[in-house]
């Protein structure tokens, strides 16, 4: 039987050398292209899925939504945008957030459960009335349409009203009559009003299902109202 020669030998070093290094070419790309994701998921454009039916027919169960992060770096948030946002310390008044926590979870190193969408019905300094004599909710005063809202939903089965603090927003979902959202908090800590450094983003596309993709737009009877001097 002929014995390996010592080109035999150099040749399967090699061959082995260079299995070595494609595979951690690969290895490093693929934990490259990982936390390239992550990074660009935490600070420039999200994704998230809808989970209950609190934004029907806005968002349904299922829907996949972008969230861009970036909407609000240079412009305030608006009236009628639906959001995205860390309810820990208003929805879930009980749970303070912290930097490092925080930082887990738009790294997606933390679940999600304390994360909520909902549309912004008023901002700081508004006031709030649900319902006026002619069944509409109001805004400093101006009653407002809503065709976002759930077919066969009043705009609020709960009379309220509420101003908002400067620096906090007031939310609720379009299935008005099961949407758990500002209205149930009242009486907590916070009142149900939302800090604004705990929005994520701002919902701006619906791309999941692909045949139900669709462009969300601000509503814009909400966003003309005027703000109280």
């Amino acid at each position: 039987m002929d014995q390996p020669t010592e080109s035999d030998s150099f040749s399967a070093s090699t061959k082995r050398r260079s299995r070595s290094r494609v595979w951690r070419f690969v290895v490093g790309a693929l934990v490259a292209a990982a936390v390239i994701t992550l990074v660009v998921r935490a600070t420039v454009v999200d994704f998230f899925y809808i989970g209950s039916t609190s934004m029907e027919s806005t968002l349904n169960p299922g829907d996949g939504l972008l969230v861009d992060r970036l909407a609000y770096k240079d412009a305030e948030i608006q009236r009628g945008d639906v959001v995205v946002f860390d309810g820990r310390g208003s929805f879930l008044p009980y749970q303070r957030p912290n930097a490092i926590d925080s930082f887990a979870r738009s790294l997606r190193l933390s679940g999600n459960d304390s994360i909520y969408v909902k549309r912004i019905i008023g901002v700081g300094g508004d006031t709030i009335n649900c319902c006026g004599s002619d069944g509409r909710l109001s805004v400093n005063g101006f009653p407002v349409d809503e065709p976002y809202v759930f077919t066969g939903d009043n705009p609020s089965d709960m009379n309220f009203t509420v101003h908002v603090p400067q620096g906090r927003l007031w939310v609720m979902g379009d299935h008005r009559s099961v949407s758990e959202d500002s209205r149930s908090l009242l009486g907590a800590p916070g009142g149900g009003m939302i800090d604004v450094d705990r929005v994520l983003g701002r919902v701006t596309e619906v791309i999941w299902p692909r045949n139900s993709n669709r462009t969300l737009e601000p509503a814009s009877d909400l966003a003309e109202v005027p703000s109280l001097k």
